[in-house]
């Protein structure tokens, strides 16, 4: 029990994060983690992520039903079950619509370009997904192309998907997303930004041992 109580703080202080940040508007957003090899903890549907309690998450099967807890699960728990399935070192997702990265995905524009060192080491490319009805299982199938690869996943005309090995990476990679979009944006203005070339990607990643 002391283990889940620090992941549902861990949550919640992920959904305080997000709404201070502007990062998901009303009760836009969701967030989870994986207790076990069968149970997930999940933000509720209908909630605003700025007001959300501990007590009002909930405990939810692989398969979608509430095991503990009241209401209803986040509407997109069909692709937060998904990629655990098909990433079984991910312990935490986080899904939220940050207003510049989710412009690019508006724009139908990935985020792929190998320009920031700190995303290149941390988060990696971000490809787009192409759109898919939320809610419903066209969402597990429009990032089926990109799970077993990437980190974190542009979601057309709907927002962003980060993964890690814990709350706070998933977290942190949502914030070099959208930093990273921001820039792209700024860098746009000023004739668009210089990408790395193979020589200094291998010299970074050789440099912090990630190859």
């Amino acid at each position: 029990m002391i283990y889940q109580s620090a992941l549902r703080q861990q949550i919640i202080k992920c959904c305080r994060r997000l709404d201070q940040l502007g990062f998901v508007a009303a009760t836009d957003g969701n967030v989870s983690v994986k207790l076990d090899g069968s149970r997930i903890l999940i933000t509720p549907s209908m909630l605003s992520k700025g007001e959300i309690e501990k007590s009002q998450l909930l405990i939810c099967s692989p398969d979608g039903k509430v095991l503990a807890g009241k209401g209803e699960p986040s509407s997109e728990i069909k692709m937060h079950l998904y990629v655990y399935r098909m990433r079984p070192d991910i312990k935490a997702i986080v899904h939220a619509h940050p207003p510049a990265a989710t412009g690019f995905a508006a724009a139908g524009r990935a985020l792929t370009d190998p320009v920031l060192p700190e995303v290149i080491l941390t988060v990696g490319p971000v490809p787009l997904a192409k759109y898919a009805t939320p809610s419903t299982d066209e969402v597990p199938k429009s990032i089926a192309p990109y799970i077993k690869k990437h980190n974190a996943i542009l979601l057309a005309n709907h927002g962003v998907l980060t993964l890690g090995k814990d709350v706070a990476e998933a977290l942190h990679r949502m914030e070099r997303v959208e930093h990273l979009a921001r820039i792209m944006l700024t860098a746009g203005q000023l004739g668009g930004a210089k990408k790395m070339n193979k020589n200094q990607i291998k010299k970074l990643l050789d440099s912090f041992k990630i190859i």
